[in-house]
């Protein structure tokens, strides 16, 4: 009884407690029971200890007197950076990336509501100095490029909000930046810009960035140039495909890689704007032959050339399309037999008449069986599922298994461990092997947990289904890799 009575004023003070912390957590409620002067304290005093926080109340005072007297403010320290040319080290770096940050802050929060255009001026002038301020900082985690990339992506949402007409001057007015660097900011922002545009505007952007001539010519002017017009190819295929210009995309990707064009691109296009007929063509046209024309080697590789799993999708939709069902199922079956894909398969079965699935799904088993990528075949068995195989698989070929594949052979293994202990002890001594013998410390934590799996299947494993049995590799083990001292302590090993 006096346990109880002592248990129940604990039992009390825990929602006192949340309630009292509730009381102390900063909110619009909590701080409103703050006396005003209080308040103005606290203000004050950080405003002396984080000059980032200074500015944005700064701001916030500039604001009451309008948008110009927040430009004026946004502009000094604009013209302060542009001014700058001294290094900024490791120690200077947060403070820097703080005041960067509240400039954005600034220019968000208190001058857009006041004048959206005077903003988005500021933000392109912000922007428009990141080369400048990358070349003056050391930034390997990327906080600074994060900012210039918060500004970046703000823009692009005031400009998308202005009326069309004034958006569509706003990109225009970014053109001749875009033509001098394409693949600078200016380029990307416009690209994210193009996605919000109304079509009809886009003419007048696309004519301006063809008055360079980026859909003719070749690479003169070696690879700057190549990478130069290429980038304003894609740029103008954005603008292509914002229209539903299929034809226009198709020409620009015929001038961007004359040997070598992206055929899924174009095939899945020509399929989304219900020609199918054309989009098979390009599908089936042969693959480019090396050597590719010097214009497609300045170009580099072929951009987003898609896998062969992607374009054998297009193509079956488009024999769908067409009516052609028998030549359809063919190609599902052949990709299926040629990687395992459960999807493909799947999509053969269903496609079948009545009673007919059992054989074809005995025959796509019998496939796996023999495939020549072991591991390919049992990440099919075990996903489909299909696990009396999957363990079958791995007792006929118990030295196939490679214990770097561990994002094959792991799932496998638990899988397998409540059907065939021993199928699964096998995979989880290769992946213990395999880690130990390499010396791969950061996995030991996983190591150590496979090692606890096979101390719990050893108990149903059979006399003789297991060489070494499970005693006997575990001793292995020990002698083989006693000394790895971090690998023992996580196992818990009295020995260690």
């Amino acid at each position: 009884m006096a346990r109880k009575r002592t248990a129940e004023p604990a039992a009390e003070a825990a929602p006192a407690r949340r309630k009292g912390s509730r009381r102390t957590t900063p909110s619009p409620e909590t701080l409103a029971e703050l006396d005003r002067d209080r308040l103005i304290a606290l203000i004050l005093g950080e405003t002396a200890r984080n000059p980032a926080f200074r500015k944005l109340v700064t701001a916030a005072l500039a604001a009451r007197q309008g948008p110009e007297a927040v430009a004026a403010m946004v502009d000094r320290r604009l013209a302060a950076l542009e001014g700058a040319q001294g290094f900024i080290d490791w120690q200077k770096r947060r403070a820097f990336v703080a005041d960067l940050d509240a400039t954005v802050s600034v220019v968000l929060n208190e001058l857009r509501p006041l004048d959206p255009e005077a903003a988005l001026d500021r933000l392109l002038r912000f922007v428009a100095g990141s080369d400048a301020v990358l070349d003056r900082v050391d930034d390997g985690a990327g906080r600074v490029q994060g900012v210039y990339e918060r500004a970046s992506e703000a823009a692009v949402a005031i400009a998308a909000e202005l009326p069309q007409e004034a958006a569509a001057r706003f990109a225009e007015a970014l053109l001749p930046r875009v033509r001098t660097d394409p693949a600078g900011p200016f380029g990307h922002l416009l690209r994210d810009l193009i996605a919000h545009l109304p079509p009809a505007l886009l003419a007048r952007v696309d004519a301006g960035l063809s008055e360079t001539g980026g859909a003719k010519g070749g690479a003169k002017g070696g690879w700057a140039a190549g990478l130069h017009r290429l980038a304003l190819l894609r740029m103008r295929q954005d603008i292509a495909d914002r229209r539903g210009d299929v034809d226009g995309f198709i020409a620009l990707e015929q001038a961007a890689m004359p040997a070598a064009p992206d055929r899924t691109a174009v095939a899945g296009r020509l399929l989304a704007a219900g020609r199918p007929e054309e989009a098979l063509d390009w599908l089936r046209r042969p693959e480019p032959r090396a050597p590719r024309t010097r214009a497609d080697l300045v170009a580099g590789p072929v951009p987003g050339e898609r896998s062969a799993q992607e374009r054998a999708a297009l193509e079956i939709r488009a024999l769908d399309a067409l009516g052609r069902s028998e030549a359809a199922q063919a190609l599902r079956w052949s990709h299926f037999a040629q990687t395992l894909d459960a999807a493909m398969l799947r999509a053969f079965l269903a496609k079948l008449p009545d009673f007919e699935d059992d054989a074809a799904l005995e025959a796509a088993f019998g496939l796996a069986d023999g495939f020549a990528d072991r591991h390919r075949a049992l990440a099919f068995l075990v996903g489909w599922p299909n696990l009396p195989r999957a363990a079958r698989l791995v007792r006929a070929h118990p030295d196939a298994w490679d214990g770097e594949r561990y994002g094959i052979l792991a799932p496998a293994a638990e899988a397998l461990a409540a059907r065939d202990p021993g199928a699964a002890s096998l995979l989880y001594r290769r992946l213990l092997d395999d880690m130990l013998g390499k010396g791969r410390s950061a996995a030991y934590a996983h190591g150590a947990r496979y090692l606890r799996e096979l101390d719990g299947l050893a108990p149903r494993i059979e006399t003789g289904a297991l060489d070494p049995d499970p005693a006997t590799y575990r001793g292995r083990l020990r002698r083989a890799h006693g000394r790895k001292y971090g690998f023992w302590n996580l196992v818990g090993d009295p020995d260690s």
